[in-house]
């Protein structure tokens, strides 16, 4: 946990040093669980979001984009249930004076149990080498199976009360499985009570002319009312397809998990429309494409695991978290969710209005199902960090910390160097980046020795250098070093292009995710 914790705290570091994340409003002591992009946060943030519409709207004939606005009509928000029902189950323990989600509780605690399971797996291989059988192993060694037992009936318990709404059974849960506050140590919990999440605010400026209206607490109802617009004006076919990026808003506890939980953020989801019935069968699809998206970036296939849901949401008759291992451990980083046809037809309820699809290829007509694939932006920032930041013991026994940063996603492609500033090396320098900025993000730096200079661009995640000497001046060459194997190669300036597009271009990273 603790090893845990200093990650976290060098990501954390490491952001606001060299201009990718900064506390919201740090000269007025900052605004908790609100964060600023800084000059590369931005820059990887959007780079993150290309490679996702790319994937998700460039890449498949039926998905299209939209861009709805944040503030909707208020009844949308009763239509989709979260008025009544967007709450999560909040306990306060009195000593620390801290709020916790009584499930996130439960779910730490399980996970404590996993990683015992996990340490015994460890110790069998350790002692079996090459002859252990792991299967084998958790379905048959007293310790695993009686652990598995725990956490099955832990996860039941918590399951029928969140299921049923029984919060005093939550509660009991805690208060039986022992669990402490862990700022304090002390088991001294409130009772449990549901806490709606939505921001509100009121449209309108004269007092008893104002309408309440909610700040979006997700993307997708924006996707949903807009449906019909986009199928008619688009001509499309069942299944298709509309993606949205944009911020929501929800009023979330502070869990002190830097970006990961926010009271604003930013979504990049995507609503498939499909035929009743054929839900399972895209539910499935998207689930396999959406991990495969994930692991083309190469931050480690064993970085992601698949989790069900063990309470469904009340639209979903299907759904499963793509978890990331984060400094905090696995948290989940993506949804997918068969959420039936239950937005549209509550739609059509509140507004009265038909949201039916006629399908030319069954001559009937029906509301369609959908299937939802939501990921926070910010967390897949997270993610990103998280796996890039190293710190490395090279050869010669001296360290660097590197940021390797998948190159399609780093902020800048190439560094331009000259290698002094006087004998016309700036100039050729400048000529180079004139030529290269237009397909690649490129920093100029002519400051400090070349070495420091390098070791810079390592820190921000910089892909490639170029190096400007005065043998360029002789024959038109030019050292470029690559960041992930620090190894320096002389090319001539004409190639430089090709060289720098074949690592960086999003090319490899879009085909990975569509095979």
């Amino acid at each position: 946990m603790a090893a845990q914790e200093d990650k976290l705290k060098d990501v954390i570091g490491h952001a606001k040093e060299y201009g990718f994340v900064f506390p919201s409003s740090e000269i007025y002591d900052g605004l908790s669980a609100t964060y600023d992009y800084g000059q590369l946060g931005a820059e990887l943030k959007n780079n993150i979001k290309n490679y996702w519409w790319k994937a998700m709207v460039h890449m498949h004939e039926n998905i299209v984009g939209l861009d709805a606005a944040i503030f909707m009509h208020p009844e949308t928000w009763k239509a989709s249930g979260h008025v009544d029902a967007f709450n999560d189950p909040l306990i306060d323990n009195k000593d620390s004076k801290k709020r916790y989600r009584a499930d996130v509780l439960i779910e730490e605690h399980i996970e404590k149990i996993r990683g015992k399971i996990n340490k015994d797996v460890a110790k069998g291989l350790k002692r079996f080498g090459d002859d252990f059988n792991e299967e084998e192993f958790r379905n048959t060694n007293p310790n695993v199976l009686r652990r598995a037992g725990e956490i099955k009936k832990i996860e039941d318990r918590m399951q029928d009360a969140l299921v049923n709404e029984k919060l005093d059974d939550l509660k009991k849960l805690i208060e039986d499985l022992e669990i402490a506050c862990p700022l304090s140590g002390s088991k001294n919990w409130t009772d449990v009570k549901q806490f709606n999440l939505m921001f509100s605010t009121e449209l309108g400026s004269v007092s008893g002319e104002s309408a309440k209206i909610y700040l979006r607490p997700e993307t997708a109802q924006g996707i949903f009312v807009n449906y019909l617009n986009v199928q008619k004006s688009g001509g499309m076919k069942i299944p298709f397809g509309i993606a949205q990026i944009g911020k929501a808003f929800r009023n979330e506890i502070v869990a002190r998990q830097f970006i990961f939980r926010m009271r604003e953020f930013e979504q990049m989801e995507m609503q498939f429309f499909v035929r009743p019935g054929e839900e399972m069968k895209w539910y499935e699809h998207w689930k396999d494409f959406r991990i495969r998206w994930h692991k083309a970036l190469g931050l480690g296939d064993d970085a992601y695991r698949f989790h069900d849901h063990l309470k469904m949401a009340h639209y979903a008759n299907a759904a499963a978290d793509i978890e990331f291992d984060f400094p905090m451990g696995f948290k989940e980083l993506e949804g997918i969710h068969s959420r039936t046809d239950f937005d549209l037809k509550q739609h059509e309820q509140h507004s009265g209005k038909k949201l039916k699809y006629f399908d030319p290829e069954i001559n009937d007509s029906y509301v369609p199902y959908v299937v939802e694939t939501s990921i926070g932006l910010d967390r897949m920032f997270l993610a990103v960090m998280s796996k890039s930041l190293k710190n490395e013991k090279l050869e010669d026994g001296s360290e660097r910390v590197v940021m390797s940063i998948p190159p399609a996603l780093a902020p800048y492609k190439v560094g331009i160097l000259p290698l002094t500033k006087k004998d016309g090396l700036p100039d050729v320098a400048r000529k180079i980046m004139d030529d290269l900025k237009v397909d690649f993000n490129c920093q100029y730096n002519e400051k400090d020795t070349i070495g420091k200079r390098y070791r810079k661009a390592d820190a921000i995640g910089t892909p490639f250098c170029v190096t400007v000497d005065h043998q360029t001046l002789e024959d038109n060459t030019v050292t470029i070093r690559d960041r992930d194997t620090m190894a320096q190669d002389r090319v001539a300036i004409a190639d430089l292009h090709s060289i720098i597009d074949a690592k960086v271009s999003m090319r490899k990273l879009l085909k990975a995710g569509q095979a």
